[in-house]
């Protein structure tokens, strides 16, 4: 474990500084754990990845159980992995055993108060929503510049990209997506990506009528038009369900994604696409 101000390891010595004074400013959250607990050797670096991405609004304080035994005896610990979370000196929240990283994330949430990172976050997610494509990248690539690694910014960053029609740009980010709860969404933003930069690069099919549709759909994609794109896109699939491949549908997956679920045109698009695939 690399050591910084974040991320400590803490011992019966100095316990009552490290956490529980250090609690009164700022959430401290004590994994009790052992050389020997095999769910230990992964619950351990996955806090302290969360950790970093914390940025500072919360402390990782490492306990080990067998060199400082009378803590986690006096803090009723049974079984390990064990985490508690301080605040103001004074345990408010705990769980045992190794838990997944979504529950985890819900945890830290409410142990937290918001962080500049996450307000900027939320605020750009909102942007995204409205279809302010530009103002959000703006945002993004501020927030990234400080947390390189947040995969919601990174899927943020190419959704605004390819609102923008941008598909070089956002295929980069894309292609190379970090392993996160973001990953599937990312995937299925890909193909646009991709369909973007031929057009982009004048390498989209160009043999019948159907390739002359599916180019104009995408040129209508790249221009922000989303609307005009996805009815273009879905009489290629009314004439031809598994168009290149599956090359429509996907593009439809993708700018339905974009839209975004909030969008008011999303659930009669997303119906139209059922009734002509099914």
């Amino acid at each position: 474990m690399m050591a910084s101000d974040n991320i400590v390891d803490v011992t019966e010595a100095n316990f009552q500084y490290e956490v529980l004074s250090y609690s009164e400013n700022t959430p401290v959250v004590v994994d009790f754990w052992a050389e020997w607990c095999r769910p230990c050797k992964t619950l351990g670096p996955l806090l302290e990845k969360l950790a970093h991405e914390a940025q500072g609004s919360f402390r990782l304080a490492r306990v080990d159980v067998d060199a400082n035994p009378n803590l986690a005896l006096h803090y009723g610990v049974r079984s390990i992995p064990t985490v508690k979370a301080f605040s103001q000196g004074e345990v408010v929240g705990e769980f045992s055993g190794l838990q997944p990283e979504e529950r985890i994330r819900e945890f830290l949430s409410r142990i937290t108060p918001p962080s500049p990172l996450s307000l900027a976050l939320e605020k750009a997610l909102s942007l995204l929503q409205d279809h302010q494509w530009a103002e959000a990248e703006n945002l993004l690539r501020d927030l990234l510049d400080q947390a390189p690694q947040q995969p919601e910014a990174q899927l943020g960053l190419a959704m605004a990209l390819l609102g923008q029609g941008y598909g070089t740009a956002a295929l980069e980010i894309l292609r190379n997506f970090p392993a996160s709860r973001e990953y599937a969404r990312a995937q299925q933003l890909l193909p646009l990506a991709e369909a973007l930069k031929n057009s982009e690069d004048g390498c989209l099919p160009d043999e019948t009528d159907l390739d002359a549709a599916y180019a104009q759909a995408i040129r209508l994609a790249g221009r922000g038009n989303l609307p005009a794109a996805l009815d273009g896109l879905l009489d290629i699939l009314r004439q031809n369900k598994t168009y290149r491949q599956g090359a429509a549908r996907q593009a439809v997956v993708a700018l339905l994604e974009l839209l975004g679920p909030n969008d008011p045109l999303s659930r009669a698009y997303r119906s139209e696409l059922a009734a002509i695939l099914f």
